[in-house]
């Protein structure tokens, strides 16, 4: 079959759209029904209803499995909700800063399956413990300049960090780390989730639990005051 030129392709979309406003055109010219010739399949050609059944049960596989889909993604979110609710009920019982750093981070890794976990935070409290998931900045923002930009607008940032950025946070690691989530723990500090699978974190990452997460642990450093030493 040759192909349209632009001005048929134009007049054959003006009678497409003719037929959508019109679904009962045909009534009025069976004539037209009748010579009309539709798909072949397996080389015998289709009635005008028996295409039509197939299109409708073709749409509606499609909706079956979207639908499925759905319920699917549905069930995950419960799933994921019910975590962030578990986590967050565990930081309002913990009893001190260095028991909600430790209870939050071991909760990331258990129940949230993550690779690295970095917390920074912009104090430096006497009894903070010395481990490689805990970077003090009491300085504050400014110590930072490479997470400027990231810090005055405050969203999470998903995918793949610039190697100066992932160095500052992973150190000597930074080069596993093939994607990750940097996400503003409110004046607090920031908390980046690092992982060594390159799909885990991009750009277009519904952020909603991440969020949920960094605010959860803001709520809970802001209970306690800084502990000079």
């Amino acid at each position: 079959m040759p192909e349209l030129t632009l001005k048929e392709s134009l007049a054959a979309m003006d009678i497409a759209e003719y037929l959508r406003q019109n679904p009962r055109f045909l009534e009025n010219f069976p004539d037209v029904a009748a010579e009309l010739v539709m798909p072949r399949e397996n080389g015998s050609a289709a009635s005008l209803a028996a295409y039509q059944l197939e299109t409708l049960r073709a749409r509606n596989r499609e909706l079956n499995d979207r639908l499925a889909e759905l319920v699917a993604i549905a069930g995950d979110n419960e799933q994921l909700m019910v975590r962030v609710h578990t986590l967050t009920v565990g930081l309002l019982r913990d009893h001190n800063l260095i028991d909600v750093l430790k209870s939050f981070v071991g909760t990331l890794h258990e129940d949230f399956d993550t690779d690295r976990v970095r917390v920074v935070l912009f104090r430096d409290d006497a009894n903070l413990p010395h481990t490689d998931w805990l970077i003090r900045v009491p300085q504050g923002a400014s110590a930072l300049p490479e997470f400027a930009d990231f810090l005055e607008r405050g969203d999470p940032a998903c995918g793949r960090l610039a190697p100066a950025k992932l160095a500052r946070l992973f150190g000597a690691d930074f080069a596993k780390v093939q994607s990750a989530a940097l996400l503003k723990i409110g004046d607090a500090g920031m908390l980046a989730i690092g992982s060594s699978d390159a799909n885990r974190f991009h750009p277009g990452i519904g952020t909603l639990f991440l969020k949920l997460i960094a605010q959860a642990l803001d709520a809970a450093i802001s209970r306690y005051p800084v502990e000079t030493k």
